[in-house]
């Protein structure tokens, strides 16, 4: 079944993407960033053919991997990217399937298929897919080390981890709960919380192995581009936002306004909080790593400095993989109904003010505060029902508080 399921899925997306869609998803600021926009990326492999560095501008912001890939051995070509970016869908989509058998211990389940389509049908991911953005492709590495992790494999979890971290700096929070996955199992504690139980003997080899993965490809990109200049406009533009192109997140509006005396204070504010969150849901559920590493996953969805739709999209298909919490969740629909109201109001908002004039910045990022708190809406549900599972449910006569 779901080989089936699969070939008609993957063949639908190749047939969507053959279409002219493209043309009309490729300019969207909500599904492309400037770090991981493809027109971006067209140019810079334009200008690096041609004997021109593309990071002496300030247009070009992709990793320079992205330049080797495609000067060598693939085109910059529509055909190319459709082929390129479904099947980096379809890897997304098996690598979720198999997460789900490896928390399961089992070989398949009817609920394989289903998980599958509610990644291939997201929107918030098929979009960004069909307009060529790379934050699809960081996606799929996301999931690619993840699965591995789950499946005991350590070098390919860590190798896929640091191809993530060299192409999205931001990831960086993700380290230490795939190493937790790494020296325990992705079996579900949720309802039986208990100390970490794993060895920390091999976490110094895990982490010593993974910065040697990173330090190759750091190595591999200064070739490329023959010196350093890659790393202020790739890894730079994370911390410093030189780009405040509008997009879903929080940060571009807010240094739009922001007096150039305060915006050093506020970059280090804004870049810390994403840090904050790694130790205090790393120990809550030190017993389940692979669920810590789904609440940080929409915390990087959330608070991301350059976002797409695809950062909550790739947390929302992974809500699929916990059926368990499903009936410990407080506000669901609640929930849902904000993640609709924010996606009639994104594209509304976004084509009165950038399209046809008629609006301002105030239209689209008042949007962008309410996909906020959908995103924030859905996080904070699932951290409550991973806790409340361990409970159980409620029993007359008996009130369940919380001190």
């Amino acid at each position: 079944t779901l080989r089936l399921v699969f070939a008609v899925l993957v063949a639908s997306r190749l047939l969507l993407s053959s279409t002219s869609i493209n043309d009309y998803l490729i300019h969207d600021h909500q599904l492309s960033s400037p770090l991981t926009s493809y027109l971006n990326l067209q140019e810079g492999i334009y200008l690096f053919q041609n004997g021109i560095n593309p990071y002496s501008g300030g247009v070009f912001r992709h990793s320079p991997l992205y330049l080797s890939l495609f000067t060598t051995f693939l085109s910059p070509s529509k055909a190319m990217a459709s082929v390129l970016w479904t099947l980096c869908d379809s890897v997304g989509a098996l690598s979720l399937v198999r997460i789900w058998r490896a928390r399961q211990r089992v070989q398949s389940s009817p609920r394989d298929s289903l998980i599958a389509v509610l990644y291939f049908l997201n929107p918030y991911l098929l979009l960004p897919s069909l307009a060529y953005s790379t934050s699809s492709i960081e996606n799929t590495l996301m999931l690619l080390s993840i699965m591995s992790a789950c499946e005991g494999t350590a070098s390919a979890s860590l190798l896929a981890l640091a191809f993530l971290l060299h192409l999205s700096l931001s990831s960086v929070i993700l380290i230490v709960p795939i190493t937790l996955l790494l020296l325990t199992d992705p079996t579900s504690r949720l309802t039986t919380p208990k100390p970490f139980a794993g060895s920390w003997r091999k976490a110094p080899v895990l982490l010593l192995e993974l910065m040697m993965y990173f330090g190759i490809l750091t190595l591999a990109s200064t070739i490329v581009c023959d010196g350093l200049s890659w790393v202020p406009q790739t890894w730079g533009a994370t911390l410093t936002l030189p780009d405040l192109t509008p997009n879903p997140g929080l940060w571009w509006y807010f240094f739009t306004e922001m007096f150039d005396h305060f915006r050093p204070f506020f970059l280090m504010v804004f870049s810390v909080h994403l840090l904050i969150y790694v130790a205090p849901i790393c120990i809550k559920f030190q017993y389940d790593a692979l669920y810590a590493t789904f609440l940080l996953v929409g915390v990087l969805g959330v608070f991301k400095a350059y976002p797409t739709l695809s950062d909550p999209g790739i947390f929302l298909s992974m809500i699929s993989l916990f059926p368990e919490t499903y009936a410990f969740m407080r506000h669901p629909i609640v929930t849902s109904l904000l993640h609709l109201h924010a996606a009639l109001l994104l594209p509304l908002f976004h084509q009165l003010w950038l399209v046809q004039g008629t609006g301002n910045a105030n239209f689209f990022y008042a949007s962008t505060l309410v996909f906020a708190c959908a995103n924030g809406a859905a996080l904070v549900d699932c951290v409550w029902s991973g806790m409340r599972i361990a409970i159980g449910k409620e029993v007359d006569g008996y009130a369940v508080t919380q001190e």
